[in-house]
């Protein structure tokens, strides 16, 4: 959705293409990260509330700034860029709300009993 928006704003004259720009540069480095395994050889930052942290940061202002674009701009690309952007806000406060850090608890792991249990049968 960040890419939508940031082809739909930069068709339209909004100039609010550098939201969507650093939005997803951001994801795709926080992408990155989680996928190089990054928070495990990484203990220093805590990767759960800066992922929180981003994700309200982002939805937040993909909600004042589609707004400011729906209401204040008539052309069609502006118009479909504000949607995109109000999805996108709406889904990063949603992955903001499933990612916090105090909200998610710690689950034990499997015993080996229970491998033992399988290995047997």
């Amino acid at each position: 959705l960040c890419l939508l928006t940031l082809v739909c704003f930069g068709a339209s004259r909004t100039g609010y293409v550098g939201l969507a720009v650093v939005e997803l540069v951001l994801a795709a480095l926080v992408l990155l990260a989680w996928s190089c395994r990054l928070p495990q050889r990484m203990q220093l930052l805590h990767w759960g509330w800066s992922d929180f942290t981003r994700c309200v940061i982002g939805g937040v202002l993909f909600l004042i700034i589609s707004l400011i674009v729906i209401v204040s701009h008539r052309d069609g690309a502006g118009i479909a860029g504000g949607v995109f952007g109000l999805l996108a806000g709406i889904l990063l406060g949603y992955d903001a709300y499933i990612t916090f850090p105090l909200r998610q608890g710690h689950t034990a792991a499997p015993t080996g009993a229970y491998w033992e249990h399988w290995e047997g049968a």
